[in-house]
């Protein structure tokens, strides 16, 4: 058996990477949704912690589009190379190519979207106070 090449390799590293990112970011994202009582119950914790799993996800994302778009540049690279391979017998961009990219971009996408629902700062320094009612529409006894 020959060893595979360098390139295939690193996918493979990539994509093993990307998929225990992504099943820790699930097991993150779970502790932080609202609905469930694993955690704490701080609903500001929770959205931090829902925060994590995002960024776990967008990472994982990440690794999913380095390894496919590797393995294309890959392809690219041979199909154009000068050879001694008929162009009928070179490899060409398979529809496993195209679920990499679109799984990386919904994976980035979902994780983006957990990391929306950071809370917002404490607003410390401003004050809100309540406007009374206008002496016209009290009642007068």
């Amino acid at each position: 058996l020959s060893p595979l090449a360098v390139h295939i390799q690193t996918s493979r590293a990539l994509m093993v990477i990307s998929l225990l990112l992504g099943f820790f970011g699930i097991i993150v994202s779970v502790v932080g949704m609202k609905c469930t009582k694993v955690g704490d119950e701080d609903p500001v914790t929770k959205s931090r912690i829902a925060v994590a799993g995002g960024v776990l996800f967008v990472l994982s994302g990440l690794c999913t589009l380095s390894a496919v778009s590797l393995y294309a540049t890959q392809v690219t690279y041979e199909f154009f190379r000068e050879s001694t391979v008929p162009i009928n017998a070179r490899y060409e961009f398979g529809s496993a190519l195209f679920i990499g990219w679109g799984a990386a971009s919904l994976t980035m996408l979902g994780g983006s979207l957990l990391c929306c629902s950071c809370p917002a700062r404490d607003r410390r320094g401003q004050q809100y106070h309540r406007q009374s009612q206008p002496s016209t529409a009290r009642e007068y006894v």
